[in-house]
């Protein structure tokens, strides 16, 4: 019983399960921001990525305590819709709960940072399946990392296309030992970029970089190919160099979810921390999955259809191209 034939199925899986959802690869949470200026008072900011053109048909629900007492300031530029008022709120945020207001199918993710005057800083997490949080008056100490690890986890973990250049590799190594240095040098690269962006140092803008990321797919397709026809290639000599150049593309993949929120100085080494830290564990389950089932497989020694076998390498294929020529559509189509 070979890797591949394991492989096989799960890429079918992968494709079958998440096709319709890949066009986005990223996860941009939305952000809501309370900054005190005074007892009571508030300034707001609502920061909501776009959708076709168009804010996501949610926003926050304030509480039934608060009163918005400017007006409304609305800004839309590039791909994020802005929202800036002020909000007094009777006793405080302390002990209220907030939530979002929309249809079900339209909520998202939503990061909450509350700035108080005092300069203690609160971070809370709003999304589909836990839509309301309550404001506590001393948060503990991990809070704030807890809730970047896991954006982080879900980051890795729901970006379908990061995890298809990872199955990949795992496709066109079958030594041990190369896929410890392979996945290390992928690690080692996105965490390299991914520092990179989010401490500002560098960017990049995100449609030609997510066609790169569809592209760096793509190229793995023909790859597997040669792997089950057993010819070479320095991809097949050396992957871990692949890994490691197309590493660097991922990483500035991955800081959109964190360079979108506008964090502070202070806030940005321990917020980069452990959502780095969440990716490597996300990474790392999905790989011991793929090695369980495949060592799973190999025990039952399951046989499979000739033509099974030669799915791996047109999944990955057909859907980096697919998801190729998707992207850079939408790339020429912003440029009009």
């Amino acid at each position: 019983m070979t890797r591949r034939i394991y492989q096989t199925w799960f890429a079918l899986l992968l494709a079958l399960v998440f096709t319709p959802a890949a066009h986005a690869h990223e996860i941009r949470p939305a952000y809501l921001e309370f900054r005190e200026t005074a007892p009571d008072t508030y300034a707001v900011l609502w920061k909501v990525p776009l959708v076709n053109n168009a804010p996501n048909g949610f926003s926050p629900l304030l509480p039934p305590e608060a009163n918005i007492t400017s007006a409304i300031a609305r800004e839309t530029t590039n791909s994020t819709y802005y929202e800036r008022y002020t909000l007094t709120i009777s006793g405080g945020l302390t002990g209220k709960t907030l939530t979002l207001t929309g249809p079900a199918s339209a909520l998202a993710d939503v990061l909450v940072r509350i700035v108080r005057v005092n300069g203690s800083v609160q971070f809370l997490r709003l999304n589909p399946a836990t839509p309301l949080a309550v404001v506590e008056a001393a948060p503990g100490a991990w809070s704030a990392a807890a809730t970047f690890l896991r954006l982080g986890v879900e980051h890795i973990l729901l970006g379908v296309d990061h995890l298809l250049f990872v199955l990949g590799l795992l496709l066109i190594v079958h030594d041990r030992w190369m896929l410890l240095k392979t996945i290390t040098a992928f690690t080692v690269a996105h965490s390299i970029t991914l520092a990179v962006a989010t401490l500002g140092y560098a960017s990049a803008p995100l449609p030609p970089l997510n066609a790169a990321i569809a592209l760096s797919i793509l190229f793995l397709g023909p790859e597997i190919v040669r792997v089950q026809r057993g010819q070479t290639s320095l991809t097949i000599r050396r992957p871990w160099l692949v890994a490691f150049a197309f590493g660097l593309l991922h990483g500035f993949g991955f800081a959109s979810g964190l360079t979108s929120l506008g964090l502070s100085h202070a806030e940005i080494p321990w917020a980069l921390l452990s959502f780095n830290v969440g990716v490597e564990l996300g990474q790392l389950f999905f790989v011991v999955i793929i090695l369980l089932l495949e060592r799973s497989f190999r025990v039952l020694a399951m046989q499979w259809p000739r033509w099974a076998q030669a799915l791996p390498s047109y999944t990955v294929g057909g859907l980096g191209a697919y998801w190729t020529i998707q992207r850079v559509w939408v790339m020429v189509a912003t440029l009009r």
